[in-house]
């Protein structure tokens, strides 16, 4: 199993009363899955993004991510984990507006010491993937929306992480740009990435192979 959270608990003090973003949480997910987790706001589902993406511990229970147990990792274990299986696509883009196309999908890839010719390769590579070989020199104050979310797609599959974790990926987009976004994730995954797609859009939700419904920081519906 690739991805198997048991019993996951996350708990925030608030003064004298604790809140339960995860409350108990157990599921797992196969290598090769389009998975969409669903929920309203506040249903604890980008604290389960959180947890699944290794940007968060939880405060009981247990994570294991490719055989490895990582609930109770330091911070350099963790980041050493995120940069090797996981590519993150964020609802906002979180590209460096003075950098170009080509440079903000190489970013990550230097700190992951990846040598300047290899990297580059990798960059071209990813672009060309997501439809923008004629753009890599463009910044992203000259890019549409869909095309910098693109590029975002580059950048976390530049360094082929076997597990994609899309957070809202058409949140900013038009219907249009969404669909192509889509498209490309879907894509991807008949490729072989696991994508794990946090959304709360029942319509994109339909489009996965598996819906997880989250509410109150529990499991309430798999179909």
């Amino acid at each position: 199993m690739l991805i198997e959270l048991k019993d996951i608990y996350k708990i925030y003090q608030t003064g004298d009363s604790e809140v339960r973003a995860l409350n108990g949480v157990s599921l797992s997910v196969s290598q090769g899955e389009f998975v969409a987790v669903i929920g309203s706001s506040g249903s604890g589902k980008s604290t389960l993004m959180n947890m699944l993406g290794c940007l968060d511990i939880p405060t009981s229970g247990r994570y294991c991510l490719d055989g490895k147990d990582v609930s109770e990792m330091d911070d350099n274990a963790l980041s050493d984990i995120r940069n090797k299986k996981i590519g993150f696509i964020f609802q906002s883009f979180n590209l460096i507006p003075s950098l170009n196309a080509l440079e903000n999908v190489e970013l990550p890839l230097i700190y992951r010491r990846i040598g300047k010719a290899e990297r580059r390769e990798l960059a071209e590579e990813a672009l060309r993937r997501v439809g923008l070989a004629e753009r890599m020199r463009h910044r992203p104050s000259q890019m549409s929306g869909g095309q910098q979310q693109r590029v975002a797609i580059a950048r976390a599959i530049a360094a082929r992480p076997p597990i994609l974790l899309a957070d809202e990926p058409t949140g900013n987009l038009d219907s249009q740009s969404g669909a192509e976004i889509v498209r490309i994730l879907h894509e991807l995954h008949q490729e072989g990435k696991t994508v794990i797609l946090i959304t709360h859009d029942h319509t994109l939700a339909q489009t996965a192979g598996r819906i997880i419904q989250i509410a109150d920081g529990k499991i309430a519906r798999t179909a």
